[in-house]
């Protein structure tokens, strides 16, 4: 079976900044094990948003790693995130991880506590 995590616009950040060797040691297990990162488009949009230029080239490299699976805000995805309700951003990575039973990298579980979280198990990154 596959196994995998979702990661948030805040673990997104968190590796790509440099700012957690957890979320450094997360990604490159993920890709010595093989273990899949789902990285939705609304995160990786606000990410790159967020951080400094000069870490823009490292948020490239996590999107061109072969365990790296975007997960696109198609017409469908978007109606899905819509009706899930909440905020989009986070709503997004939400139904990620729901929908396919894996947990929720977050650097901030905070920004789900008025969340329905049924079925989601987060992962947060110290």
């Amino acid at each position: 079976m596959i196994g995998g995590r979702v990661l948030d616009v805040s673990a997104i950040v968190a590796f790509t900044s440099g700012r957690s060797v957890y979320a450094a040691a997360l990604v490159w297990t993920a890709v010595e094990e093989g273990i899949v990162l789902v990285l939705p488009s609304t995160a990786v949009a606000m990410a790159w948003a967020q951080v400094p230029e000069k870490d823009q080239a490292v948020l490239e490299v996590l999107l061109q790693l072969p365990v790296a699976v975007p997960d696109d805000l198609t017409a469908a995805r978007a109606r899905a995130v819509g009706e899930h309700g909440g905020e989009q951003l986070h709503a997004h990575a939400l139904l990620c991880a729901r929908e396919r039973g894996w947990p929720l990298v977050t650097a901030d579980a905070g920004r789900y506590a008025d969340v329905d979280m049924a079925g989601v198990e987060i992962e947060q990154l110290p």
